[in-house]
Parts: C-alpha cells; structure tokens; sequence
C-alpha cells in the first residue's frame, strides 16, 4: 500500500458522512464509498449514456462508463505517484458524471432550458443529489451517506446563489468552499484534470473511428503532431499498413505526456506551497494542475475537437434528436404526471420530472418517446 503524503486526504480524518454509522471492518471509508457508487443503480446506468457518439450509433464507442472508468484508471495512477489517496480518486472519478443526463450535454442543455424558472439543471449538483437523495438502497436514509470528501469531490462547480442555498441545508457543509475561494481536496482536484485528459484522448480515438476525423488532418494540432512524428520515427510502417495500431500508439504516449507532466508541475507546485495537510492544500491556490506548456497544448486540443468533433454537423444532427426527445419528455410528464412511476410524483413537480428524465439512459428516453408521442425521431432522420 502507498503511504499517503501528509496533504492527502486520510480515511481515519474524513470529516464524516451526513448519518454518523460505525467504521467497516475491512475497508476504509473511501473504499466503502467506492463500492457502494458501483453497487449504485446510477453507475450501472452509465453504460448506456452518450459521451459524444449516441448509443446507438455503435458498440465500440465509449460511454460515460467507459469514461468514468478511464478517469479513475489515470488518477489513480497520478495519485500514487503524488502519494495522494487513490481510494479517494476512484471514487470521485467513478461518480462524477452519475447525474449526466441522457445524450450527453445536448441532454444537460435541454433540460436546463426546460428547468428554468425551476432552478435550472446541471450535471454536477445532479450527481450530488444523486449520491445524497435519489439512490435508494438503504433503509435509513436516502442516498448512500458517502463522506464529505468523496461528495466535495463530486460537486466540481457550483453558482454562488446554489452554494448559498447549500450552505443554509448543511453548514459548514460541500457548498461552503465556494463562498469561501478555497479549494476542494487535492484529490478532487487531481480528478479534474484526469477527467480533461481521459476525454480529451479518448474523443481523438472515437473521432478518428467514426470517420468524422482524419489522421492527416489531426497533424494541424501541435501536441497531436508532436507525436504523431514520435511514432512515425519509431514505427516507420504503421501510419499506413496499420493505422489503428498507429493511433492507439500515439493517445499512449501523448497520455502519458500528460500524465508525467502533471506529476512533475504538481511535485512543484506542492513544494513552492509548503502545504503540510490537506486543509492546507485547501487554502492554497489550485495545487494540481499541467504546466504552462502541457496547458496551452491541451487548450488547443480542446478547441480543434470542439470545432471539428463536437460541432461536426452529423454530430449536431443526431445531438439535436436528443434534445428534441429530453424536451418533449419534460412537456409529457408535466402535462401527465400519472405516467411518471409513483416515486417520482411527489415533492416539486418539475424538480421531480428532471430527476427522472436525468436518470434515464439513451435507449430507455428513446423507447419512452416512442411509448407517449407514438414515433421514432431516430428512424425518421435515418
């Protein structure tokens, strides 16, 4: 086992879980959060929602499952090496995206337009309601009752109006640091950036794989070029007789690029702080993070992904679909709210509607607008 660093988070000192329950015999607090997010009807539904290419548009692309698991695999990896708690990691990365809405940010964007004047809709405080009120599985409480860390950890960004409201529920509570400046832990920050670069290599890959971005035409980004020489000096045949194999040699190094940067710049920046605990690392400035170089590269990455991927137009086009569907739903079940399942018809009605259409896999949204307007969106663009 590694032996934490006095600034990472330590299971014996969380700050504890909102029902105060006795310590497991075998796992420490962290690894108990980690395997009740995977026992958690929401992570299990991860494998059918988009993260860019829509479910059913092929089986090798990745879901927010895949991607939530490739997060925790990088992160991991960073935190062992900074002597960070990678229990702690895991389970940040496993939950981050638990209340993702069905077809990807299309899906969180359409709901958010439905939700206004109700409070509007994001995926972040989404996952934390999840993890704190949706998840039913216990018989004395809602939720699954994970430590403070792992749900500051999950609430990345959060408006100062919706931090206010947290703090009045629960002071002293994951809304105050917002109020405050601080920082979360340095493991939710190490989450952060793991998440930018997983989905940052893993869009080139399905891109490239769907067809809608080109090799050649990748070399116009320079960290994607870099290393794409790196390969073709060292595997002088494979751009042509095996490009699969090209590709996935080239997202291995320029992974690991990262990944070494981010060790190096973070090893640095804890020095320069001095921070000694993770409270401290809390005060600080964000302590974890790629150095200028590495940052400018990875903005350029997300900048070339976003114009020619994200906004490609069969992408918008199937996206679109997706919205349109997430905004009828809402209309159908506010119109009959007796089509809702009973556990979903009490309390706000428009909160309650968002939770059960945000809780929705692709292919189950589709299948209910099939079932209330008596068509298929997809078939009919098709």
């Amino acid at each position: 086992m590694t032996t934490l660093a006095p600034y990472a988070s330590d299971p014996a000192r969380t700050r504890g879980r909102r029902v105060a329950e006795p310590p497991a015999p075998t796992r420490s607090e962290f690894q108990r959060d980690r395997d009740r997010i995977v026992h958690s009807s929401a992570f299990r539904r991860l494998v059918y929602k988009t993260q860019v290419f829509l479910n059913h548009e092929g089986d090798l692309f990745r879901t927010r499952l895949t991607h939530s698991l490739e997060v925790a695999q990088l992160g991991r990896s960073i935190a062992r090496s900074l002597g960070l708690n990678e229990d702690l990691v895991e389970a940040v990365a496993l939950a981050h995206d638990l209340g993702h809405t069905p077809f990807g940010h299309a899906g969180q964007d359409a709901l958010d337009e439905c939700m206004q004047g109700h409070g509007g809709f994001e995926h972040n405080l989404q996952s934390l309601r999840v993890v704190d009120r949706l998840e039913r599985r216990y018989p004395d409480w809602d939720g699954l009752n994970l430590c403070f860390e792992t749900r500051e950890g999950i609430l990345k960004r959060c408006p100062l109006a919706l931090a206010e409201r947290l703090e009045a529920e629960e002071p002293g509570g994951v809304g105050q640091r917002f109020l405050r400046g601080q920082q979360p832990s340095l493991e939710a920050q190490l989450t952060n950036l793991a998440d930018e670069i997983a989905y940052n290599a893993h869009d080139i890959d399905d891109g490239v794989r769907s067809g809608l971005l080109q090799l050649e035409q990748l070399r116009e980004v320079p960290m994607f070029a870099r290393f794409a020489a790196e390969v073709d000096a060292d595997h002088a045949a494979l751009r042509v007789g095996e490009p699969r194999r090209f590709l996935a040699e080239l997202i291995r190094r320029m992974l690991s690029q990262q990944v070494y940067d981010v060790i190096d710049t973070t090893r640095g920046a804890l020095a320069n702080a001095g921070v000694s605990s993770a409270d401290e690392a809390r005060q600080a400035p964000p302590l974890v993070s790629f150095s200028d170089d590495m940052k400018r590269a990875s903005v350029e990455l997300k900048r070339y992904l976003f114009r020619h991927l994200y906004r490609h137009p069969q992408v918008m086009a199937t996206t679109e679909i997706g919205r349109t569907i997430v905004r009828e739903l809402f209309a159908a079940y506010r119109a009959q709210p007796m089509e809702l399942p009973p556990e979903h018809r009490g309390g706000d009605p428009a909160r309650s509607v968002a939770d059960y259409i945000a809780g929705m896999t692709d292919r189950f949204a589709c299948r209910e607008h099939r079932r209330l307007y008596g068509r298929d969106l997809f078939a009919q663009a098709g």
